[in-house]
């Protein structure tokens, strides 16, 4: 089965589209339809043949995207900072309990999204009336978390580069408090929480090579053989440098730290 894959945003998901006979290079763009209708996305993975197979035949390409329909594009993005502007002061008016993040015209202008965020369930029934009877088309209203939120406004993270959600992953990985206790974090939410108020996405970057490490790392407390003959317990490790710091008695009175990498030390049973 011959395959492309399309976005939709920058860092959006990937869709999966028979292209059929059309002749389609990546960075394209493409006019397809969806869940929500008629819409323009940019080929991201070139046609290619998958030996997976799917229970519902993929939709086809429509066509590739001519001049006019790039200027319809653009006439969109343009369209939705006013839409924006005109649902937020209708949010104001009606006191909704509400935060307006972001709006989107289909590509047809079938249908004006607006997605949102609250803490509680919002009837909006009124507002939708509002506003439908002002774009007088069909007005979707979608509430996201916070993660989601963060991913589509974007900002700079606690490294000073641009947040991971929003600049490359196109999915939320799983992440776990577990992977900041092996990288050895300080476990203050302040430290490894991000922008969204949940744990960082990086933690999870290095959590495969931390995981492996740790495993051949010895715990705090064990009793080793120095290469010295000398008998020591270990008192901290180096996961990264893969050492430890032993305290080795030298005699009654007089006990010292000392390093050493794992393969000079020896556990005793």
């Amino acid at each position: 089965m011959r395959v492309i894959g399309v976005r939709f945003r920058d860092v959006g998901n990937i869709c999966y589209y028979d292209p059929d006979d059309i002749d389609i290079d990546v960075n394209d763009r493409v006019i397809v339809e969806t869940d929500r209708g008629i819409e323009c996305g940019r080929v991201i993975l070139g046609a290619r043949e998958l030996s997976e197979a799917y229970d519902n035949p993929l939709k086809k390409i429509i066509r590739k995207a001519s001049p006019e329909d790039i200027c319809i594009c653009e006439e969109n993005c343009k369209k939705e900072k006013e839409a924006f502007d005109i649902c937020k002061s209708k949010i104001i008016e009606l006191n909704l309990p509400m935060k307006l993040i972001s709006a989107e015209y289909t590509f047809d202008n079938a249908k004006v999204l607006f997605y949102f965020t609250a803490e509680c369930r919002v009837d909006f029934r009124e507002l939708v009336k509002i506003l439908a009877s002002i774009f007088r088309v069909r007005i979707e209203l979608r509430q996201v978390g916070v993660r989601d939120e963060t991913k589509m406004v974007g900002g700079m993270g606690s490294c000073g580069r641009a947040l991971c959600c929003h600049s490359y992953l196109s999915d939320f990985v799983p992440v776990s408090i577990k992977m900041a206790k092996e990288q050895s974090l300080s476990l203050n939410p302040a430290k490894i929480s991000g922008v969204c108020g949940r744990l960082m996405c990086c933690l999870k970057n290095e959590s495969d090579t931390y995981e492996y490490l740790n495993k051949k790392m010895p715990r705090e407390g064990v009793t080793v053989s120095t290469p010295a003959g000398e008998t020591g317990v270990i008192v901290s490790t180096s996961v990264l440098r893969q050492t430890v710091k032993v305290l080795v008695t030298k005699s009654e009175d007089a006990k010292e730290i000392e390093e050493y990498s794992l393969k000079e030390i020896r556990i005793q049973a």
